[in-house]
């Protein structure tokens, strides 16, 4: 097997410690082209998709990359900022924050962020940091709930850059904190701050991402945190089982997937009576398509048109302080007994005597 390239090994040097942020991914423009390799990229994971790899390959680059692109660009034309796509920006600033408050904290951790798909890759920014000599790396998914489809999707990348690679720096995994009173704490604060600016309707919807209804029926963990981590919320919230529902959105393809589906479930709460409601999304922990554009778009419409009269769409995590200090808070546990304090004067120069004497010798 042929290794990569590395910076040379120096014997003695001060270890360094880093936390890489991995969220999905964004394609590069809100385009035809650049959603087309962007989703090639995507639906080409067998982890996302379960289909055997000959069939798919005919449907994706046969159908799917022909039509859907151009519909796709236009989804994320109408959500695109003079940042890019909010993903990306959301995830850029959770990263740089989640660095200051570590930073503050009198820790001396590096933070990156990384995207599944798209740039900047995990290979990518694992390179960069081997590059800057850090040796320890703790791998931090933007996902709250655990799933075949996303957190371990992450973790085989990892590991595909791990077989390229000769000195694989020591490291550690966060595979969910869905029910971490921290990250459940943050999510109902930005319920109350939203209260307090817009007023309580009559119902909480809280919609998570959906997968096919056979990953959880195979082992997949991901139903049943997501219905913890509603049930929590609730209870942080002090709402009674009447007054949230929980429910799927994404729904793709024909196969069924978990229910109850979120526009379907709007649409008859609307039907039935249902005047004004709030939506949450806490598996996103970034606004971006799925929430900006499916959710306060479509679902909204959807909703007011079968006869609701308020939708109030309350943003994801994002950039919240409350959620910078838990996601602070979650890294530090995963990263006990390394140390992270700064090397000083003294372990520097004794670091270089090592390395130049070795060099010497060598």
């Amino acid at each position: 097997m042929a290794f990569q390239k590395e910076p040379s090994f120096q014997h003695g040097q001060a270890a360094r410690t880093a936390v890489l942020y991995c969220n999905l991914g964004t394609p590069s423009a809100p385009t035809a082209p650049a959603l087309r390799k962007y989703l090639a990229e995507f639906l080409g994971d067998s982890r996302v998709v379960e289909i055997p790899k000959p069939i798919w390959w005919l449907i994706l680059h046969g159908i799917i990359l022909r039509v859907r692109p151009g519909k796709s660009a236009a989804k994320y034309a109408s959500i695109w900022t003079e940042q890019g796509s909010p993903l990306k920006a959301f995830t850029e600033q959770q990263a740089q924050s989640l660095g200051t408050a570590l930073q503050e904290r009198g820790y001396h951790v590096s933070v990156r962020y990384a995207m599944r798909y798209g740039q900047p890759s995990i290979p990518e920014q694992l390179s960069a940091l081997k590059a800057e000599g850090v040796q320890r790396v703790l791998i931090v998914p933007a996902y709250p709930q655990y799933s075949g489809t996303t957190t371990a999707s992450v973790f085989d990348a990892v590991y595909r850059w791990g077989l390229k690679t000769r000195l694989i720096p020591e490291m550690r995994f966060v595979n969910h904190y869905h029910d971490d009173p921290r990250y459940i704490a943050a999510l109902a604060q930005t319920v109350r701050e939203h209260w307090a600016a817009n007023g309580q309707s009559e119902q909480l919807v809280m919609s998570f991402h959906g997968v096919p209804e056979r990953t959880l029926h195979l082992g997949d963990p991901y139903h049943c945190e997501c219905m913890k981590t509603g049930r929590l919320l609730a209870q942080a919230l002090n709402l009674t089982k009447e007054q949230y529902k929980l429910t799927f959105q994404s729904r793709f393809g024909k196969a069924k997937w978990l229910e109850p589906y979120t526009e379907p479930t709007l649409v008859a709460m609307a039907q039935q009576g249902v005047k004004k409601v709030d939506v949450i999304c806490p598996g996103f922990t970034s606004d971006c398509l799925e929430t900006l554009e499916e959710i306060q778009q479509e679902a909204k419409e959807a909703y007011l048109h079968a006869g609701g009269e308020s939708f109030s769409y309350i943003p994801c995590l994002n950039n919240h302080t409350q959620w910078i200090d838990a996601l602070a808070d979650i890294s530090l546990d995963h990263m006990r007994s390394w140390d992270l304090s700064a090397p000083d004067a003294k372990t520097l120069a004794t670091s270089r005597e090592r390395a130049l004497t070795h060099g010497a010798k060598n």
